[in-house]
Formats: structure tokens, sequence, C-alpha cells
């Protein structure tokens, strides 16, 4: 039980040493918060409640309902004036002038005078209705007693009592009696609330209208994105353009700036308007201005268009529906369509479509082309379905230098007579000697008989900036240098030939180029292009190198694209395409080819031939052997037309074989015994024939060389 005893005495024991002993730290109080000053916290307050959605909503509520019946009186105000008054056709007139339109200003001020004098009959009639009126009241009084006492009389003779006389007369006084007392008890009341329905009026006028500004109006009609283009909304969007002379010609049209627009017309994925731009407003004036139109058609800057047609004075806008063109396009007809077979001379390459949503085809005949634009916007898909397109006709040849070499043209392979991929400056050499070699078949083909046929020959580099930017020299006699713009310059100089007699012989220069300048890209080489198309740019100086000053002046602006969302995206300047009358160059959004795609049609194109063999250097060796080569020519086909023997010939080797004619062709393989021969009426040349001669030849150990 020890365990329940208390011990009421107080321990003595000193501690022990091994306790320590305990150690009290005093800490001081916290100082004290300083006080907010009244000013602030009433600011805070202030503003939190300010702030505060709730606040914000009704504010907006209060000035929405209170601006609906103010601007609705102003309507209704308005609109009297209009009827009582000849305002309406001043304003008709003053719209009909700024327009040019005379005709029409002659027959709004016919109709003015037809209104003022039917107005001034009007008033001369009110000088003389208070004498008619009383005469009408004292005979509408006479004849109404008289009929009343004639049915008095009538129902006196029927009840056969006199007093029924006057009956008629006194039920007529006791209605009128009914009809004042019910007035004197109606009337005050409606002189309270006649006011308010007043103002209830004029408030659902200034509802119906929107007549409040847009930060004041519900959310639902605040938000206008992709709002449908409608003729009152174009006329804000151009009176609030800030063109003062266009804004104060709208003004004075009133309500009829609407005269200003044609049809509203539908385009694709959008609509399309003609504006006639009143006297004194210059269409670039309209132009510079792209970005706040679209702003002021709740429109973003891509989805507006300004173009100049061919009636003057006039501006051809088209307007997209809101987020139209983030949409793709459909797949080319190349890949949907396996049987399609192209004409290069009257037939017209599958493109794209332009913004009305119709199909955009491109003739190449006799037609040299330039394809520019920045990095990565799609430059070589849109140039590499041009080729994909050429090369299902079999007459086509191509001589082809890619000076990115990522592999894009790799399908060509088999197709093109030379294929060069690569970016150094070896490969620069090649090409430039590839295109040295085309205006050498160029010049044979100027030589030639009047009336000769040549088959299309397109020279076609991509990524030629590198070209014009390369610094290699010549080491041998020759010294000049590859790249540059000078008159030195291989490559510009062998561009320039072809520009300026190419397209007579249907020898072709087709170039991609990227990010312009007059380095990379000479002003004489983008002018002696056909055909230029422009993909996004940075600057209106860049999209001016492209196209040309006169498509820029005319409305074209690829440098208004947008980077990356807008690839695959031309503009182009070229008359092998279809353009509205007036315009200087139209928008296409192309197809986009895949490299597998790309691949299967350049299958069909390689089985519309007899087989070519690419070269992917050009041969600078002096030896050469004319039967050897002749067999590399012809490659796996069994036979072969001999011009395109001599063709495929002056590729390979231009300086041994540019100047061959067919009795060249004949005496080399007839000293072989592997002469030509006719087949369906055209001399070709045997496969087979040529390998014998060639075996013999081998075998007996001799060997010819020239």
């Amino acid at each position: 039980m020890s365990e329940n005893v208390v011990h009421l005495h107080k321990a003595t024991d000193p501690p022990t040493a091994d306790t320590a002993p305990t150690v009290l730290t005093v800490v001081p109080d916290a100082p004290p918060v300083r006080p907010v000053p009244l000013w602030v916290r009433s600011g805070r307050a202030i503003k939190s409640g300010v702030t505060q959605e709730s606040t914000r909503a009704t504010v907006r509520a209060a000035a929405r309902h209170g601006l609906y019946t103010f601007n609705g009186g102003r309507i209704v105000a308005r609109r009297a004036w209009d009827g009582r008054t000849g305002s309406r056709y001043e304003r008709m007139i003053r719209a009909a002038e700024a327009a040019g339109n005379l005709e029409a200003a002659e027959e709004w001020e016919e109709r003015l005078q037809r209104f003022r004098a039917a107005r001034h009959h009007r008033r001369m009639d009110l000088l003389h209705s208070p004498v008619d009126a009383a005469k009408g009241v004292a005979v509408g009084a006479g004849m109404s007693i008289g009929v009343l006492v004639a049915l008095g009389v009538v129902m006196a003779i029927s009840t056969g009592h006199v007093g029924d006389v006057v009956t008629p007369l006194s039920a007529t006084v006791d209605f009128i009696a009914l009809l004042i007392r019910i007035v004197q008890v109606v009337w005050g009341p409606a002189l309270s609330i006649g006011p308010f329905l007043a103002l209830l009026a004029l408030w659902s006028v200034g509802r119906k209208q929107h007549a409040a500004p847009a930060w004041a109006l519900p959310a639902n009609v605040r938000n206008t994105e992709g709002e449908p283009i409608t003729p009152s909304i174009v006329v804000k969007a151009l009176r609030d353009l800030g063109v003062p002379a266009l804004a104060r010609a709208i003004k004075e049209m009133g309500d009829a700036g609407a005269s200003m627009l044609g049809p509203i017309r539908i385009a694709g994925c959008g609509v399309e308007v003609d504006v006639t731009l009143p006297s004194g407003v210059a269409t670039n004036e309209v132009q510079a201005k792209r970005r706040k139109l679209a702003e002021n058609l709740t429109r973003h800057e891509h989805e507006v268009f300004i173009t100049i047609p061919q009636a003057a004075r006039t501006v051809r806008l088209w307007v997209a529906d809101s987020g139209a063109l983030d949409e793709p396009i459909g797949p080319s007809p190349l890949v949907t369509d396996d049987t399609m077979t192209a004409d290069y001379t009257k037939g017209k390459a599958p493109w794209g479509q332009d913004l009305r949503g119709d199909a955009a085809a491109l003739s190449l005949y006799q037609r040299h082309l330039l394809i520019t634009g920045l990095s990565n916007q799609g430059k070589t898909v849109a140039l590499r379905s041009l080729a994909l397109w050429l090369s299902l006709d079999k007459s086509v040849q191509f001589l082809m230098g890619d000076l990115k070499g990522a592999g894009d043209w790799n399908m060509f392979d088999g197709l093109a007579t030379t294929l060069i991929q690569g970016p150094t400056d070896e490969h620069v050499i090649q090409v430039t000697e590839m295109v040295e070699g085309a205006v050498d078949e160029m010049n044979r083909r100027l030589q030639a008989p009047p009336g000769t046929v040549f088959p299309p020959l397109i020279v076609l580099v991509d990524e030629a900036q590198v070209a014009f930017m390369c610094p290699a020299k010549g080491t041998g006699k020759d010294k000049r240098p590859y790249g540059g713009a000078k008159a030195d310059s291989r490559y510009f100089m062998a561009v320039r030939k072809i520009h300026n007699q190419g397209r007579a012989v249907n020898v072709l220069m087709w170039q991609g180029t990227q990010d312009p300048t007059n380095e990379n890209l000479p002003k004489l080489v983008r002018e002696g292009a056909h055909t230029r198309a422009s993909l996004a740019l940075g600057t209106e100086s860049q999209a001016r190198m492209a196209l040309g000053d006169k498509a820029v002046d005319g409305g074209a602006a690829p440098n208004l694209l947008r980077p990356g969302l807008d690839r695959g995206t031309l503009v182009v300047a070229s008359d092998g395409i279809s353009i509205p009358a007036g315009q200087s160059s139209i928008t296409v959004r192309t197809h986009y080819i895949d490299d597998d795609a790309a691949t299967a049609i350049t299958d069909r194109a390689k089985a519309l031939r007899d087989g070519v063999t690419t070269l992917h250097a050009i041969d600078h060796s002096p030896e050469h052997d004319p039967l050897a080569d002749i067999a590399a020519v012809i490659g796996d086909a069994p036979r072969v037309r001999t011009k395109d023997v001599l063709a495929r010939l002056a590729a390979r080797n231009s300086d041994a074989y540019g100047d061959w004619s067919f009795l060249d062709l004949k005496r080399v393989l007839d000293d072989a015994g592997a002469g030509p021969y006719k087949s369906d009426g055209v001399m070709v040349v045997s496969r087979d024939r040529v390998a014998r001669a060639l075996a013999n030849r081998d075998s007996n150990g001799s060997a010819s060389a020239e």
C-alpha cells in the first residue's frame, strides 16, 4: 500500500550532480504592428468593391439601359425629323455626288422636289382646314340630331308614346356623359404612367439597335468575332479606318454610306465586296491600313485581303470566315487520281486552291519560274509538286540541282537526266556546270533548222541562293567565280542566258530560293522569271524583290502571311494562272504532297519512259567512249529513238556530244555493227545490238575512243 501514501513534507535533499538546472529565457514581446492609415484602408476597400465582377456588371447594366433610352430617343427623333423634312433626300444626294454618280444624284433631287411640293400643298391646305372643320362639325351635328329625332319619331309611332321622340337623344347624351366620366377617372393615372411608357418605348428602340458602347453591351453581344459581314459593318469599318477624307465623306453620306459598296458576294470560304472610294481618297491609303481594317471587321489581319480591281478608285475586299484559313485543303489530284497525265503544251498543273475555294492551276508552257520565301515555309514542296505533274508528260526532260541535299528530290533518281544533291561548294560547281551544259544545249537548238521541235528541258535548281553566294573560283584557265551577281559570275551568266533565249526552244529555268536579297537573288535574275511566286516573307521590300513592284502595288502582300501558320500559301504573279480582272496577283493555298506520295507519282512517270540513267556528277574526263556512252544512255530500255539518244548524250557530255547530229550517231553505230533501224516508223537504237557490239569489241581487245 506504500504506493498510496502521500508525503506531506518538502524534500530537503540537495539535487544530484547529474541533474542540470532549468534555464529560463525571457522572450521579448513582438513589436506592435504599425496601424494602416485610414485612407489606405479606404482605398483598398474602394478598389476591392470597384473591381468586383458584380460591381462591374452592375455599372455596365446601368450604363447600358440608360444609354438605350437616351439613344433610342435620338433614333426616334432622327426618324421623325427625316419623315418631316427633306434631310433623307439631301443625304442621298450628297452620297451620290461623293460616289461620282450624277444620275443617281439627279434622281434623288427630283424626289426631293416632289416631296417639297407635296409638303407645301399640305401646309396650304392647313390654312383652310379650321373653316372646313367647323363646317364639317356643324353639318355632322345637324345630321346626327336629325337622324336621332327621326329614329325617336319612328319609336313614338311604334309605341304610341309621344315621349319616345326624345329617347334616342337622351340615350346619346347619357353615353357621352359616361365617356366623360371614364376619361376623368383614367386621365390622372394615364398622365402618371404615360411618361414611363414613353421611356419604355424609347428603351425598346435603343435595345433593338444596340445603341450603347461595346463595353456596356452584354457578353454575348460584345463577342462579335466571326460576325457575318454586312454593308453596315463594312461602312463602319471604313469610317473608323483613320483616313480623314474617307471619314468625312461617309459622315456626310449618313446611312447612305453603303452606296459605296457593290454587292457582297460569297467567295469560297469568305465574302467579297468592291468598294468605290469617295473623291479625295486614294486606294493605297486603304491598303496601308489592312490590319486596322481587319480588326474593325472583327477579323485577324491574315483573314482580310485588299486588291485593286479594274474599276477606277475602287478596292476589292475579300474577308474570310473566321478561322476558315486555318483549315487544311484537300489532297492533290496527283495523289487521288492514278490515271492523271500531263500535257506540257496545253495542260495546267493542279497547284492548289485560291481564296474563293476554286482550283488554282498553273500553265508551265515556256515560262521560267521563281519561287521564294522564308525558310521552312513549303517552298520545296510547292516547287516539287509542279515538277511531279510535269514528269507525267514523258517528253519532258529534267536537269536538277538540290543545293540543300536533304533528299527532298531523291524520287527523281531514274527520272531526271542529271540529279546533283548537296550544299558544298563542290556541289555548286557541279550545278553551275550542269546549267552551262543546258546553255550549250540551248545554243545547239537555236542553230537547228527552222521548224525543228524540241522536247521540253527543265533546268531546276532548288536553294539557288547557295549558288549565288558561293565564293568558289575556277582553278584552271577559267578563273571566273562560280557565285556572285556580276558579269563574270558563271552561274549568274548561265541563268541569264537561259532567261534571255531558252524559252524559244523549250529550255526553261526553274529556281527556288529563300529570304531574297539583292546579293542572293540578283535583280536581273528575278525579273527574268515569267511566273513569280512567294511564300511568307519578312518585309515589303522582300515582297517587291520576289514579285515585282506592280504586283505589290496592286495588293500582293506575302510579307503579311504568317510564317509557320500559312505554310504552303503562295502569292502568285503570272499570266499562266487565272487572275481576276484588274488584279495583278492571286493567293494560292498549295496542296501538300509528302515524300511517299511523291515517290508513287514518280514511279508512274518512270513507267511512261523507256528508262533514264541519272547522272549524279558532271563528267570532267576529256576521254570518252561513244559506244559505251550510247549503251549507258540507253539504259534498260530495249530500244530508244535516235533523237532521244542524241539528247541524252548531249546531257551526259555536252562538250563531246553537244554538236552531234544523226549522221555522227549513225557513223559510230555502223562502225560497231549496231546501226540504227526503223521501228513503227521512227529510227531507233537497239540495246541488244549495242551490247553485242561492246562485247565483241572487248573480246577482240579493241577500244574505241575519241
